[in-house]
């Protein structure tokens, strides 16, 4: 086998490795590490991640799908459906769409890393799980039921 031959079969296998990474990281939710910090009764209350924002009178009574996308982003047009299909079945429920460009502040302050994330506030606005990439529909209830019971 030439040499050219074995760059191209590194290459498809690097490529397969980290396509496969991606369709299994993609979209998932994941617990916000600083969650657990401040729960509690004793603890003190911090303020709500959209507080101070233009979006702050949008949050829902229950929880908040907090997305994170960009002009040009297909994925971001495809979670905006998914988002706003479980707020349509879920009361109590609303979708802040934001555009990272337009508030790098924000992007910055919650260390959003790419376009689309969904973060999931509960009803006082602080973060209860996020994901990178397009979530599907169930993910997304599923995040949404941690939300609303705590």
């Amino acid at each position: 086998m030439s040499t050219g031959a074995w760059v191209l079969l590194a290459a498809l296998v690097a490529a397969g490795l980290f396509g496969g990474y991606r369709a299994l990281t993609d979209g998932r939710f994941r617990r916000d590490e600083g969650a657990e910090r401040g729960a509690g009764p004793e603890a003190p209350a911090e303020p709500s991640l959209l507080a101070g924002t233009p979006w702050a009178d949008q949050a829902g009574e229950r929880a908040t799908l907090l997305q994170f996308s960009s002009a040009f982003c297909a994925p971001c047009r495809a979670t905006r459906r998914t988002l706003g299909e479980v707020v349509a079945v879920t009361p109590g429920v609303a979708h802040v769409e934001v555009d990272a460009e337009q508030h790098l502040d924000v992007v910055r302050r919650l260390g959003i890393l790419r376009t689309p994330t969904t973060l999931v506030l509960d009803a006082r606005g602080h973060e209860v799980t996020r994901a990178s990439g397009a979530p599907r529909k169930e993910q997304v209830l599923a995040a949404l039921a941690g939300a609303v019971q705590r």
